[in-house]
């Protein structure tokens, strides 16, 4: 189980890194860092089911939030979170999900993307354990990526 797991974080590393190098023009470093607590954090997650069943969610402040969108839109960082905010950070799980389906098993399908924001609320995918939280780095600021897995094995 430690290799599977290993070889996710390699896995998605590359992926996050992929995904915002090519969609916002940042550059992404791996990072010790704890998610913070559910306080004003936003929180855009995708599900996966198939053969490999859970969710890899996108974790970050609203300050972080904002400023992705505005490298994504290539505009200005908005000043609040709004619906543009909602909709990238969706986007951003959609493509990071999208691109770890292949390396998690054949076949998975992903959901369209579900944005929480806001103070103290949790996502909780049912059954599901952790089997990675990923802390990143950019110079936009930090974000953190989740695999949960509802299923029997990784």
């Amino acid at each position: 189980m430690e290799t599977a797991t290993k070889l996710h974080r390699e896995d998605l590393e590359t992926v996050v890194a992929s995904v915002f190098g090519t969609m916002m023009g940042l550059e992404v470093r791996p990072s010790p860092e704890l998610c913070p607590g559910a306080d004003g954090t936003l929180t855009a997650a995708v599900y996966l089911s198939g053969e490999w069943v859970g969710a890899a969610c996108v974790h970050v402040e609203p300050e972080q939030a904002c400023a992705f969108a505005g490298h994504f839109l290539g505009m200005p960082a908005p000043h609040s979170v709004s619906d543009d905010v909602r909709d990238v950070m969706g986007e951003l799980a959609n493509m990071i999900a999208g691109n770890l389906k292949c390396t998690l098993a054949p076949g998975i399908r992903i959901s369209v993307p579900s944005v929480t924001d806001g103070a103290e609320y949790s996502v909780r995918v049912c059954r599901a354990r952790e089997v990675i939280r990923a802390g990143f780095d950019t110079d936009a600021g930090p974000c953190w990526i989740s695999l949960v897995n509802a299923g029997e094995a990784d």
